[in-house]
């Protein structure tokens, strides 16, 4: 049984299935579930979130239990408690413990010590709660995944990392889009590799956007730079530079199949990483994706704490 989520790489193929089925099923009849009836789940943030936040405390909720919200200035943690110490407590309260932060080792040392599930709900180089909902709101708009083309534009981050590994996971062609010096993390593209040629999807780099968006079912992009990203207002303008010619406008845009859709993790900066006429045009679904984020939210914490990844169960809801 799968304890943890804390990359989408967790998940073989047939649980990636379940849970977006899971989802699917939460979605058309949302009821309350038991399965943390009288419980809590601890939601670590330790960086600022709405889509997160909100859906993971929503769906506590909605399995019947007590979401238990803390930040930095909460917990010992950098107060004198080793990460270890804190997840051998928490466990001892909690259900399962989310949590939002930087560092990806952080994550891994709180799971190897705690006794209960841990999700990663964001860290430097991985997110992959928004890669089930893109999934999901893929799989609701174009209908099966398997050989459909999808392509991200702008800087290989966790984002687009997530997205690599999902992609491989349900046999998408997943074109990344970058400039040179902004590529994805190359231990993630290998591991994605790996993961697709059991699979039979397909993995694309390059460095030209109309190459990464031609002929594609769907096109993602995400903003140019979050927290930690640049060191200086020098590097910030180069970044910015180097990413101008991968903005999602409707040039860009035209390159894509006909009936190819708009994806965006949100929140947006309108008129840097996408033109105000796409993300707010009728090929967008930047909504459907944040409103799926909640229910993938549900179905990673039933499955998880309902032992049913690795083993997955017909859904009936």
């Amino acid at each position: 049984m799968l304890k943890d989520l804390l990359t989408t790489a967790d998940l073989t193929p047939a649980d990636l299935a379940y849970v977006l089925d899971l989802a699917a099923a939460f979605k058309a009849a949302p009821r309350r579930s038991s399965t943390l009836e009288r419980e809590t789940v601890v939601l670590y943030f330790n960086k600022a979130s709405t889509r997160t936040r909100v859906s993971f405390e929503t769906a506590v909720a909605r399995l019947g239990g007590t979401p238990i919200m803390v930040g930095p200035s909460d917990l010992q943690l950098g107060r004198g408690e080793t990460i270890e110490d804190t997840a051998r407590v928490v466990s001892r309260y909690a259900r399962a413990f989310v949590i939002r932060t930087f560092a990806d080792d952080d994550v891994r040392r709180f799971a190897a010590a705690a006794s209960i599930p841990v999700v990663n709900a964001l860290t430097d180089l991985h997110h992959p709660c928004q890669s089930l909902a893109d999934l999901l709101t893929l799989r609701e708009r174009l209908g099966p995944l398997v050989g459909r083309r999808v392509a991200y534009v702008g800087a290989g981050n966790n984002v687009a990392h997530s997205l690599l590994e999902a992609g491989a996971l349900a046999g998408l062609e997943v074109r990344i889009g970058t400039p040179r010096d902004y590529g994805p993390d190359p231990r993630i593209v290998a591991r994605a590799r790996v993961i697709a040629a059991t699979t039979g999807a397909r993995i694309v780099l390059t460095h030209d956007p109309g190459e990464a968006v031609a002929g594609v079912d769907a096109v993602y992009t995400d903003v140019w730079t979050s927290m930690g990203d640049t060191d200086s207002e020098r590097e910030l303008r180069a970044r910015i530079a180097a990413l101008v010619p991968f903005q999602v406008n409707a040039e860009l845009l035209a390159y894509a199949a006909p009936h190819a859709i708009f994806l965006h993790c949100l929140p947006d900066h309108r008129g840097e990483e996408v033109t105000a006429d796409v993300v707010d045009g009728p090929r967008s679904v930047v909504f459907d994706q944040a409103e799926n984020r909640l229910h993938t939210a549900v179905a990673v914490l039933e499955a998880l704490l309902g032992g049913a990844l690795a083993g997955q169960p017909e859904v009936l809801l």
